[in-house]
């Protein structure tokens, strides 16, 4: 089973750009994919860069309204021009499972590191549960070629 910590974070907000995912799981990776490179092309995750409070880069999966949606953001207080695809999301502080991680790219880490949550840390958690809420992957760095990264869950004790 892979590592993970858990830790107590305070609130944060992040600001992003997001879009619906596919209901077919199998299309999801692709969705996500295509997503970055559309925020990218399209000057978005810039504009974002440029009201981030840290180097820190945002992935982050949510439920709304019963659809699964993912955004790319950053950390901020700053307010986003009012857009279909922008949304401020709340986290709350409390205890969030932890899992560190690095690979060649950025899709790839956030994929990997939420397979090792879902698949493998909360499937076997006995003191501690996901109930909801936004979930984050975060860029935290690169070393020697690799993206580095973690996984931010939040969870309640058992």
């Amino acid at each position: 089973m892979s590592d993970y910590e858990i830790q107590t974070k305070e609130a944060f907000t992040v600001i992003a750009y997001g879009t619906k995912m596919p209901d077919d799981y199998a299309q999801i990776p692709a969705a996500k994919a295509a997503w970055w490179q559309k925020v990218i092309e399209d000057g978005r995750w810039d504009q974002l860069k440029h009201l981030a409070e840290n180097d820190l880069e945002f992935a982050v999966n949510e439920a709304v309204n019963g659809e699964m949606h993912y955004y790319s953001g950053v950390q901020s207080s700053a307010e986003l021009p009012d857009d279909k695809d922008s949304r401020t999301i709340q986290f709350p502080s409390g205890d969030y499972l932890v899992i560190a991680g690095s690979a060649d790219n950025p899709g790839q880490l956030f994929g990997q590191l939420e397979a090792a949550a879902f698949s493998e840390v909360l499937a076997n958690a006995t003191d501690f549960a996901y109930v909801g809420g936004p979930n984050a992957s975060v860029q935290t760095g690169e070393t020697d070629g690799k993206v580095n990264g973690e996984i931010w869950i939040p969870i309640v004790r058992k």
